[in-house]
């Protein structure tokens, strides 16, 4: 029993955020076989291109979806580790209110979740990791239902000036349906804007949501109705210009992020369409409830 609350002690440390070292191997591979079989019966993901992504540094740039439940993100950490290794799996960079927070900080830093900040992406990448950014944050994971099937980053480039002065390849990962669990009414970015949420919470949104089990709320996390997630990891992003000089070119860096963005809606539009297909098909109950779908990596 001495052990068992030692265990809870240890787990329950907040410990730092910007540290290499908290990552914990059988907490991952352990939570990625209990959620495995929950994740595929309720969203019959896919997730595909596994086999591009690069050795050694490079930075996962996603789409965001699902407000805080980003069901995509559970899923396609689950699809690395098994197809990859915990080894593969990169450094998620989150906000630093999130990464501090005492309830969340000791699971996310076990996860392997840095503190975004580009010395903690550099150490990183010089020991030759991957590092997972999610360059729309709230604006892309609170967008409005109407826009589900869009790539939403703002005027946010942070990611890109962040490749370009490492040097390191981008590998855009595409995911639709993740979105289609609930629904944003609006992003309250004008509600955002009136309460300050901005200086107060460090956010631009407010968002109205409905949900379940709450109906109507202020974008809480909720129980996703089940949808057919699809995963798509495109080829990397190498830049002809790195280091400091072509981080600091404005026009260079727009450039680039209007390349990385094209490539990554032209693959939404695509994966978007397929889904609205397969929803025309009749599909048994079995199948759906007991998420018979194809293996994680389809190449």
């Amino acid at each position: 029993m001495t052990g068992l609350f030692d265990w809870l002690r240890e787990a329950r440390a907040r410990r730092d955020a910007s540290s290499l070292e908290n990552r914990d191997p059988e907490l991952i591979r352990w939570l990625a076989r209990v959620a495995k079989p929950i994740l595929w019966a309720w969203f019959r993901p896919e997730v595909r291109g596994l086999t591009r992504i690069p050795d050694g540094a490079a930075l996962f740039v996603a789409n965001h979806s699902g407000g805080f439940d980003t069901p995509d993100t559970w899923i396609i950490g689950v699809a690395l580790v098994e197809k990859r290794g915990v080894s593969e799996l990169p450094h998620g960079l989150g906000h630093q209110i999130v990464m501090r927070a005492p309830i969340v900080n000791p699971l996310l830093t076990r996860l392997g979740g840095l503190e975004a900040t580009p010395e903690n992406a550099h150490r990183a990448f010089e020991e030759g990791r991957k590092v997972l950014v999610y360059p729309g944050g709230d604006l892309d994971a609170f967008r409005p239902s109407r826009d589900r099937d869009r790539v939403v980053f703002g005027a946010r480039r942070g990611y890109l000036r962040l490749a370009l002065r490492e040097g390191v390849p981008i590998v855009p990962v595409v995911a639709a349906g993740a979105h289609a669990g609930w629904w944003v009414l609006t992003d309250g970015r004008w509600l955002s804007r009136l309460l300050s949420t901005h200086r107060l919470l460090r956010t631009d949104v407010l968002p109205i949501t409905l949900s379940l089990p709450w109906g109507l709320s202020l974008g809480w996390p909720y129980i996703p109705v089940p949808t057919r997630i699809l995963i798509e990891i495109l080829e990397p992003i190498r830049f002809e210009r790195t280091g400091e000089d072509a981080a600091e070119d404005d026009a260079y860096v727009e450039e680039c992020h209007e390349g990385v963005v094209a490539a990554m809606q032209a693959t939404l539009d695509r994966l978007a369409a397929e889904r609205r297909l397969e929803g025309t098909r009749p599909m048994a109950p079995w199948r759906r409830w007991t998420g018979r779908a194809p293996a994680p990596d389809a190449g």
